[in-house]
């Protein structure tokens, strides 16, 4: 999927949170984006998912295999092509991880043995601590309410998945496995993925082209071919 930002202005109170012109995310590209706190990567991410209305400007969609672009703000239709994962106020914690998934499932028309095939995708994310442990999403740590959202996200495989602090809470090799997991998922299915984060080697290692933040403005948009952009952000980072 293809995602077009034209004049898009976002403020709160006085304080300008998104200010962009003009920028676009080709379909098929891993883009990361990084920035310190507050420099506007979630409510960017809140405006791409119609989550925030702006106050100015629009974000268009393209999906693959359409001639029809789709404006979030205008459409429902651009929902069943899409999976996200910003926070756990996704997350309905008074559900168990199987019901959840099974409403998400249900949500987008897939049945229950379509599910139960695509949640064996994600075993080794998983790692034997989310399925048939018999307690509700709210009784999880924070790094399994993660992987409960990232994997509800994945389920009904989005053309556009968006995720916002995706290695956050998870232990080492469960960062390393949900990097691969991801990457193999863009070769796979060709997705376009949005990732934030302040993990900055996990986003250089998995991203095709990393978009730098400040203060609402894309101040860099780099090229990231085999980590050709880890120099120039890590001098940013360290000035």
């Amino acid at each position: 999927m293809e995602i077009k930002i034209q004049h898009l202005i976002k403020k709160f109170g006085d304080k300008t949170a998104i200010d962009i012109p003009e920028f676009s995310i080709h379909s098929g590209e891993i883009m990361g984006l990084v920035g310190n706190n507050g420099a506007g990567k979630t409510t960017l991410f809140r405006l791409l998912l119609d989550l925030l209305k702006a106050d100015e400007g629009n974000v268009t969609f393209q999906p693959r295999q359409q001639s029809a672009v789709i404006n979030p703000a205008e459409s429902e239709e651009w929902k069943q092509l899409t999976g996200a994962f910003i926070d756990d106020g996704f997350l309905i914690d008074f559900l168990t991880p199987e019901e959840y998934f099974e409403f998400i499932a249900k949500a987008n028309g897939i049945d229950n043995a379509t599910l139960e095939e695509r949640l064996k995708t994600f075993a080794p994310l998983m790692a034997n601590e989310i399925l048939e442990q018999k307690k509700y999403i709210r009784n999880f740590s924070a790094g399994n309410k993660q992987k409960i959202g990232i994997i509800s996200a994945l389920i009904n495989q989005p053309q556009l998945l968006v995720l916002d602090e995706p290695f956050n809470f998870l232990d080492p090799t469960s960062q390393n496995v949900l990097k691969h997991t991801l990457a193999d998922y863009n070769a796979q299915t060709g997705a376009t993925i949005l990732i934030s984060s302040h993990n900055l080697q996990y986003t250089i290692d998995i991203s095709t082209r990393i978009a730098l933040l400040e203060q609402g403005h894309i101040i860099k948009d780099l090229s990231n071919q085999q980590g050709s952009a880890a120099k120039e952000l890590e001098n940013y980072f360290n000035t």
